[in-house]
């Protein structure tokens, strides 16, 4: 874990998600990213940074991720479809952990609940921990271990 004080966030989102209140709101909530970014931003001290993003592109993810090792940042994603089988999100996701940065996991539902091939996570081998299926509260369940742990 990080030994400074956190002072950003990065809140990184894969595909699909920028769907978000429009997407089989049944399933994710009617809350879209905007939405999501209202409430972090709320429940973290001042001069703490929620730096949320989202791509549909593994590319800019992967390179996202490298860019948390670069500035020392901690990580909260969520992978989305990448999370089942995407091996190259998982080798840049092991270079934030290796680097002793946290990399939480999250997920808006339970993959475990849902349909098969969610079920397998690339991913979570390689993360400090997985949050899910509390909604947008996976999230900031999510930060406020960070910031927690910085402590």
């Amino acid at each position: 874990m990080t030994s400074n004080p956190v002072t950003r966030v990065l809140v990184l989102n894969g595909p699909n998600l920028g769907r978000l209140g429009s997407r089989e709101p049944e399933v994710y909530g009617s809350g879209n990213l905007a939405d999501l970014e209202a409430l972090l931003v709320a429940s973290v001290p001042a001069g703490v940074e929620i730096d949320l993003r989202q791509t549909n592109d593994e590319a800019e993810l992967i390179d996202w991720l490298h860019e948390a090792v670069d500035s020392a940042s901690p990580v909260v994603m969520n992978p989305a479809a990448f999370t089942h089988y995407s091996y190259g999100l998982r080798d840049a996701a092991a270079l934030v952990t290796k680097a002793g940065l946290p990399l939480i996991e999250v997920h808006i539902t339970n993959p475990h609940t849902r349909e098969n091939f969610r079920h397998d996570s690339v991913i979570s081998g390689v993360a400090t921990g997985v949050i899910a299926g509390f909604g947008f509260d996976s999230y900031r369940l999510a930060v406020d271990h960070i910031l927690r742990s910085a402590l």
